[in-house]
């Protein structure tokens, strides 16, 4: 689990993610809980700079997870941002790379796990619900493809994308979470 120990402020002060600002429109203070996605941790590291051999990948290369994390980490001497991003940070970067690259990093950049998580999946059900589950990466496919979700607009490589994004990122425990947010006997 990823937050075993972290407990209230010490939430916000312990991991940097919550220092990185959210891309405009994405959320407000009530959702700061949820660890940033593969967009927003990309778009804070372009703002920085990235070296150019990065970005030129980035508009080039279509590779895995496990070869985004190694050019992720070669890149981390040229690129502060890179350097700065905590191992779930970067697994979740290298998991967005994979299944949205290639595009220019330039332009618009493809909507991400948890953009995916706040426009969709609260759509129906409160956000509680899915970011406090820890489940495997098939349960959540399991869960994407099934009846009642199958209708949800996203493609293959999107739900992919999802369910990478959960994996590493949810299983929040519930007193990290606002108390406005917090869902009384809603699961799947």
């Amino acid at each position: 689990m990823r937050y075993p120990a972290l407990v209230g402020i010490a939430f916000c002060v312990a991991l940097p993610f919550v220092a990185v600002p959210p891309a405009v429109g994405q959320e407000d203070d009530v959702f700061a809980f949820i660890p940033l996605g593969g967009r927003s941790l990309l778009e804070a590291a372009l703002a920085e700079g990235l070296p150019n051999d990065l970005t030129e990948r980035i508009a080039e290369a279509e590779v895995d997870a496990a070869a985004w994390r190694n050019i992720l980490d070669a890149a981390k001497s040229g690129a502060p941002a890179i350097d700065g991003l905590d191992s779930w940070q970067a697994d979740t970067l290298a998991h967005y790379l994979a299944w949205q690259a290639p595009f220019d990093p330039a332009g618009e950049l493809p909507r991400d796990g948890r953009d995916m998580a706040l426009q969709l999946c609260q759509s129906c059900h409160i956000i509680t619900v899915v970011v406090t589950q820890e489940r495997t990466r098939e349960a959540w496919l399991g869960t994407m493809n099934s009846p009642s979700h199958v209708e949800i607009t996203t493609t293959d490589a999107e739900r992919e994308l999802l369910a990478d994004y959960l994996v590493i990122n949810a299983g929040i425990p519930i007193d990290l979470v606002p108390p406005a947010l917090r869902a009384g006997g809603a699961s799947y």
